[in-house]
């Protein structure tokens, strides 16, 4: 798990100076203009938010509390993979170095729980 958080660390860093370099030195009125005018910044785009969903409903599996999800979810369409970045770390320290704990989150004991019962 060493390496995930220190992965996740990473792209944390990565997206924040990404997004101040962004948000101080960009336009997002001109600089959205040109990606949307652009077919390759288009699916740069379609692209971006296929994989914004995709890891949203890995979020909104392992999150308990459905308020939490939607948050998170909404967190990740506004600031990206800041956001997924930032959620990687926490799910990483709150596994207790624990793969399952961290891909399953809440829902670990139950899944564990239906795998039993499907083998019986």
């Amino acid at each position: 798990m060493k390496l995930a958080k220190v992965i996740a660390w990473i792209g944390l860093l990565a997206m924040t100076v990404g997004l101040l370099n962004g948000f101080i030195n960009g336009s997002f009125a001109e600089d959205g203009n040109m990606i949307l005018n652009n077919p390759w910044g288009v699916v740069s785009l379609v692209d971006l938010y296929v994989g914004f969903v995709l890891f949203a409903m890995w979020m909104s599996f392992r999150e308990k509390d459905l308020l939490h999800a939607i948050l998170w979810v909404i967190s990740i369409m506004v600031l990206g993979f800041f956001t997924g970045a930032l959620y990687v770390l926490i799910a990483l320290y709150t596994s207790k170095n624990d793969w399952l704990t961290f891909f399953l989150g809440a829902r670990k004991e139950k899944v564990l729980k239906q795998s039993k019962n499907d083998i019986i």
